[in-house]
């Protein structure tokens, strides 16, 4: 079955979606490193977590667009079935 291509702003729409949670995962980090600096272990732990969800957030928005575009891959190279009739 034909289907229209994503566009390219489908594609800038992911690729947003994935830096956003790439900074805030970065800036989990960031805080988490500062608040261990300043002994407060249990805000730097909050935090770290907080920058590891973001981080796996990041990894299934990427898993997705790439099961995505190989099911899109799999459904154009597959021949119709024939029928058989007896």
């Amino acid at each position: 079955m034909l289907r229209p291509r994503r566009s390219r702003t489908a594609a800038a729409g992911n690729d947003q979606v994935k830096t956003f949670w790439m900074i805030l995962a970065a800036a989990g980090g960031v805080m988490a490193a500062v608040f261990v600096f300043e002994g407060d272990y249990e805000k730097a732990f909050v935090a770290a977590a907080a920058g590891a969800i973001c981080w796996f957030l990041n990894f299934r928005v990427q898993l997705k667009r790439r099961l995505d575009s190989r099911n899109a891959e799999n459904e154009e190279n597959e021949e119709p079935d024939e029928e058989v009739r007896s």
